[in-house]
């Protein structure tokens, strides 16, 4: 018989995913469980693994689409009876506007319920005379809603085809393929289309987005477009820290099996001063402040995919070893694109160690919906004023950009004065467990 496979909701902040590549094409065999298609939401990138043994007859959905958790994705000719497990319940945030649930995605209304790996009943399908109100009335998709931007179509003219009669990409397409040709009118001294197109050629080359930079590019234009950015900066004299790491970095290595850089360090401090100022470790909800009780700290990395950051669930309870194995764990994975979406869920603050690149100040941008996120910057010596005298230290900036909803420059310096602090109490013996 032959079933139509859902994407399956994985998380309830995840809405929509966008098809990377096919792993599997229509002809082949299939067993259960064996990856069949690579998605790409604004958490993670994962791989959904087929819910039978069968044969992939048709695909669905398109590489490079952006569609809902629970659209079909394509159809499998199997002897197996789809598994039917309940959905997670999506609960709309009070800090989203009502229909918006994540970075780049949009509630679900009216589906059916889909498993993990994923099943359920067919989802409900617009046809006829009243697929093209609902096409112009559901919310569109980035991509589409970028691509009816771009040419000026007015979405009401479309038909959608998609589920609940959604536009999809191929019905813009499809219409543009359907308008008339309409060369722009020459001018006075104009140059002809061709001439123009060919000199363009010559002077630009443009690269075409992938799937993760236009989820990258839409969350931080969410990010800024939604919170009130304000930043700060302070000095650190970080010269005990860099002693207590050449001091123990060697025995740490051949006892841990892990290399000990200054993350950790960074980490626990900052998860201690997270619990001192609760306000830095929150988020705006509308008519309230929303205080987080955990505090994870989620570390931007530079991946080769694209910039991901995964989170160290309940960093103020681990010790700097602890955190050195989390941090050297999270980092492989996401090098290696093999995180989870639990690793990348749920966090309430983040790291950005933008001095690996050589940066000494930077205005980093907010990870939405956090209130704060902070960079460290390169470890430079610097000749500075000790007991009025000149000497050299190791010198660090640490640069805060806060939620000035949430935070002000009284709480937000605070903040930064009680890392500054523990940076700088910091030397040979502290203690590593």
């Amino acid at each position: 018989m032959a079933v139509t496979i859902l994407l399956p909701h994985v998380g309830e902040s995840v809405v929509e995913g966008t098809i990377g590549a096919w792993l599997k094409q229509p002809g082949d065999t299939v067993e259960r469980y064996e990856p069949l298609v690579e998605v790409i939401t604004d958490k993670v990138t994962m791989e959904v693994p087929s819910p039978v043994s069968g044969s992939l007859l048709k695909v669905l959905a398109q590489e490079g689409e952006t569609i809902p958790m629970g659209a079909p994705l394509a159809e499998m000719e199997t002897d197996e009876a789809l598994p039917e497990t309940p959905a997670p319940a999506v609960t709309p945030d009070p800090a989203q506007s009502s229909d918006l649930a994540s970075t780049t995605g949009y509630l679900v209304k009216d589906i059916a319920p889909v498993g993990p790996t994923g099943g359920g009943a067919e989802p409900p399908q617009t046809t006829g005379p009243d697929a093209k109100t609902a096409g112009a009335g559901s919310r569109l998709s980035p991509a589409v809603r970028r691509l009816v931007r771009e040419h000026g179509i007015d979405p009401s003219t479309i038909t959608g085809t998609g589920m609940g009669g959604r536009i999809t990409r191929e019905d813009v397409l499809r219409r543009l393929e359907s308008l008339p040709a309409t060369p722009p009118s020459a001018g006075p001294g104009s140059q002809p289309a061709s001439a123009q197109d060919a000199a363009t050629d010559q002077e630009e080359e443009h690269l075409p987005l992938t799937p993760v930079r236009r989820l990258i590019a839409d969350a931080m234009v969410r990010s800024v477009s939604q919170i009130p950015h304000a930043w700060s900066t302070v000095e650190v004299d970080v010269n005990g820290l860099v002693a207590l790491r050449a001091e123990a970095r060697t025995s740490f290595e051949e006892r841990e099996g892990v290399d000990l850089t200054y993350l950790p360090f960074i980490i626990k401090v900052v998860a201690e001063s997270l619990a001192e100022h609760p306000t830095l470790n929150a988020s705006w909800g509308g008519d309230k402040i929303i205080l987080k009780k955990k505090i994870n700290i989620g570390v931007a990395v530079a991946a080769p995919q694209g910039l991901v950051v995964p989170v160290i669930h309940d960093a103020d309870k681990m010790s700097v070893a602890e955190l050195a194995r989390a941090a050297q764990d999270l980092t492989r994975r996401a090098r290696q694109n093999k995180l989870t979406l639990n690793d990348v869920q749920r966090g309430t603050f983040t790291l950005n160690n933008t001095g690996a690149l050589g940066s000494i100040i930077s205005q980093p941008i907010i990870y939405h919906p956090q209130a704060a996120i902070m960079t460290t910057e390169a470890i430079e010596k610097r000749a500075v004023v000790r007991d009025d005298a000149i000497a050299i230290r190791s010198m660090m900036n640490l640069c805060l950009s806060f939620d000035h909803r949430i935070n002000d420059g009284a709480e937000s310096g605070n903040f930064l004065q009680a890392v500054k602090q523990r940076l700088e109490d910091l030397g040979p013996g502290a203690p590593l467990y």
